[in-house]
């Protein structure tokens, strides 16, 4: 039986003091662990806190909004963060989910959709945690390192963001499967894609000129018009047949004990 996970913890770094006492209220009924931020605090401090996610308001972090959340999400890669603020731009929105956050709800909005959302990037980085101890996956040239959140090819570093990394490790994990984009969104963003949501289309797009960047001569990523997307290594050349496999199968074993990863819920 697997252990029980402990109680999340959670910060809320907003100073709309309504919004807050509701949202807290709701917390307490959950039984969740939080605290309150009114302004800004040193990440040292959020590290020190332990969290499991974060639920922030740009408008209290001010003109260096974008630079907070940037290096926040970069010093934090476990830490699921869901913007809550009030009306944004498409601009702002795009801008703020490719720094880093995981999820963007617009003001106003009710307690529990901000906690539904807040439940659903925690459940993501527990299976991703519970998967970091497995073995590097290697595919083509490609290596993709649970542990580190990243992926290599021949020492050199995609620089993945964190939803790009998210995306890989399903693709990989289902390698040779083509996965509609509804279950891409569904099990990357953890909720249901609203009709006409280009998202899953924009973000393999960036991921795949990642790849290519430090692995030219390898193609991953292929499309299934109307459907999805496969994750299948194939050279240039046109030769395949390449096994993603854990990083041991290719550093001496026989060829026989290379295994696709397994499929995770």
């Amino acid at each position: 039986m697997s252990p029980t996970p402990s109680p999340a913890r959670i910060a809320v770094l907003d100073s709309d003091s309504g919004f807050v006492q509701v949202l807290t209220k709701r917390l307490e009924a959950a039984d969740w662990q939080y605290r309150v931020l009114a302004s800004p605090v040193p990440l040292d401090v959020l590290i020190s806190m332990r969290l499991n996610a974060l639920v922030v308001d740009p408008a209290v972090l001010g003109p260096a909004a974008w630079s907070y959340l940037e290096k926040l999400c970069a010093r934090l890669p476990q830490l699921g963060v869901v913007v809550c603020t009030g009306q944004s731009t498409v601009a702002q929105r795009v801008r703020g989910l490719r720094l880093g956050a995981d999820d963007w709800v617009t003001k106003p909005c009710h307690p529990e959709e901000v906690i539904a959302r807040a439940e659903a990037v925690i459940r993501r980085r527990r299976r991703a945690e519970a998967r970091a101890d497995a073995e590097p996956v290697v595919a083509g040239e490609l290596e993709i390192r649970r542990d580190q959140f990243q992926a290599f090819a021949a020492g050199r570093n995609a620089d993945l963001t964190r939803r790009e990394f998210e995306l890989i490790g399903l693709l990989s994990d289902l390698g040779g499967q083509v996965i509609p984009r509804e279950e891409i969104y569904e099990r990357v963003w953890g909720y249901a894609m609203v009709h006409g949501d280009r998202s899953v289309d924009v973000f393999v797009r960036k991921l795949r000129q990642k790849l290519e960047k430090v692995s030219p001569d390898w193609r991953y990523i292929h499309t299934h018009f109307g459907i999805g997307y496969r994750f299948d290594p194939e050279h240039v050349d046109g030769s395949s047949g390449v096994v993603v496999a854990p990083a041991a199968a290719v550093a001496g074993e026989p060829a026989d004990a290379a295994v696709r990863e397994p499929l995770h819920a």
